[in-house]
């Protein structure tokens, strides 16, 4: 695997220069995917001595020379085609996932057993954990890291972060809800077993605050463990006073309580909100 990095770094070093047609840098390439396919290796892993996020370049740089090392194709699925330069994963039975006709996978991206997809959309470089839904045109973008047993509901759009090379992706820790029609991007990050409300934006400028002390706990990360909503705080300009985003935490639940869905609605439905 070392040695794999460093040759993919090494064509990194020289990629202006590389010629489409090089095989050699093609087989190392495809070597590179093919481990984030089998889910061998991940673009992005949370170290558990620091708790931050750690970015494994060399693999976003073989993401990124892939689209110069493939050539474009048509792909047909009937009765569906598809013209791209990144074929779509194959053999999800025996992978032992379950996806909806309308899904699309792409080959790069990794899913563990008991995933589901209703129709959705998973890009290269993403991992979606075990017993995950996905459900009905949520996203998750390019080396986005969802963890296990997550439920994406209908319409979320978990955003890919491909460049700068050095950024986190998204990252969605184990037992989360995200709520319809939530946007998480640019490198945001929500804990485990967080319950984040529908129609949330969060992305690293936006304050994640406590409700009860209205304190700001962060930007762009809602703590584990959590019930978020989307909010807003006043902001005075040279025009008047002007409500900002912010995302508001407005419930902490207990470690490794399991959500009670209904409970968990009628306090969104007590501040006018829904999941």
């Amino acid at each position: 695997m070392l040695e794999l990095e460093m040759q993919i770094e090494e064509l990194w070093a020289v990629r202006s220069e590389l010629d489409p047609a090089d095989s050699n840098a093609r087989a190392l390439i495809k070597q590179a995917i093919d481990l984030l396919d089998r889910g061998e290796v991940r673009v992005a892993e949370i170290d558990p001595a620091s708790d931050q996020v750690k970015v494994n370049e060399w693999l976003k740089h073989a993401i990124l020379m892939l689209f110069k090392f493939s050539d474009m194709r048509t792909m047909e699925l009937e009765p569906f085609e598809f013209v791209d330069r990144v074929p779509l994963k194959k053999d999800f039975m025996a992978q032992g996932v379950r996806v909806v006709p309308g899904a699309s996978v792409r080959w790069g991206s990794y899913l563990e057993q008991g995933v589901t997809l209703m129709p959705s959309y998973v890009n290269i470089g993403a991992r979606v954990g075990s017993g995950t839904m996905v459900d009905t045109w949520a996203t998750v973008g390019s080396c986005a890291q969802i963890g296990k047993r997550v439920h994406l509901s209908g319409g979320v759009g978990i955003g890919g972060v491909l460049e700068p090379v050095q950024a986190s992706p998204v990252v969605i820790e184990d037992e989360a809800f995200i709520g319809s029609r939530a946007m998480i991007t640019e490198g945001a990050r929500v804990g485990e077993g967080a319950v984040v409300a529908a129609g949330v934006i969060l992305n690293p400028s936006i304050p994640v605050i406590d409700s009860e002390s209205g304190e700001e706990i962060s930007r762009g990360h809602i703590p584990p463990w959590s019930v978020a909503i989307s909010a807003t705080r006043p902001r005075k300009f040279n025009g008047g006073e002007f409500g900002l985003p912010c995302v508001l935490v407005i419930k902490r639940l207990n470690e490794g309580e399991r959500h009670d869905k209904a409970q968990v609605n009628d306090l969104l439905r007590d501040h006018g909100i829904a999941m």
